[in-house]
């Protein structure tokens, strides 16, 4: 047979749900699914991304204030964070104005020097809560040692009515230097050495 005796029908598409396939889609929907799309690839890699810069930026600004503590030379003004005064075992009264500190690190010990100024209920209370009272100061005593004195930028000359004494406790808590300017016995300065062992 010749191609003019069977006539080319041309193929016609299955209606819809024969050959199992969906019906194509409209433009609306296509746009939308893609939206979706798009809007979790972005959650899924921007806010991890998000979270890495936030996280990245607070532990750089902590790192700076942690160096800037470290190379502190000399006295800070401020309170030491309620961790060194645990450790150290400073319970400064609440009262306490003109707050300066510095701490040392080395193998062989650790060092928190504290000045502060405080009222005279106070400067019990501080005494009190380390475990020492106000008979213990020694009239005319200064019981901080002149290497810790050069290296606070303290002076404990004449001219000052000093009363001190020293705070020991076994190892590894930490042995406080107490000695107290009681120039005037309403406002006394309290200069501390508080040495800790590791």
């Amino acid at each position: 047979m010749t191609t003019a005796e069977h006539p080319v029908v041309p193929r016609q598409p299955s209606p819809p749900g024969e050959d199992g396939g969906r019906p194509p889609q409209d433009r609306r929907r296509m746009i939308r699914r893609r939206l979706i799309t798009a809007t979790i690839i972005v959650l899924l890699i921007g806010v991890p991304a998000g979270y890495l810069l936030i996280s990245a930026e607070q532990s750089r600004s902590s790192g700076q204030d942690k160096a800037a503590e470290a190379a502190a030379q000399g006295m800070r003004e401020g309170w030491p964070s309620r961790t060194q005064r645990r450790i150290f075992e400073l319970p400064i009264p609440g009262n306490a104005v003109d707050v300066q500190y510095y701490e040392t690190n080395n193998w062989k010990a650790s060092r928190m020097y504290v000045q502060f100024r405080t009222s005279s209920a106070g400067l019990d209370r501080f005494l009190s809560r380390l475990g020492s009272g106000r008979a213990a100061l020694q009239d005319g005593e200064v019981t901080v040692s002149a290497r810790d004195a050069k290296i606070a930028g303290w002076y404990f000359g004449p001219g000052t009515d000093w009363a001190g004494t020293t705070h020991t406790n076994k190892d590894p808590r930490p042995t406080q230097s107490i000695t107290v300017d009681m120039t005037d016995p309403a406002s006394p300065v309290v200069y501390v050495v508080s040495a800790a062992t590791p």
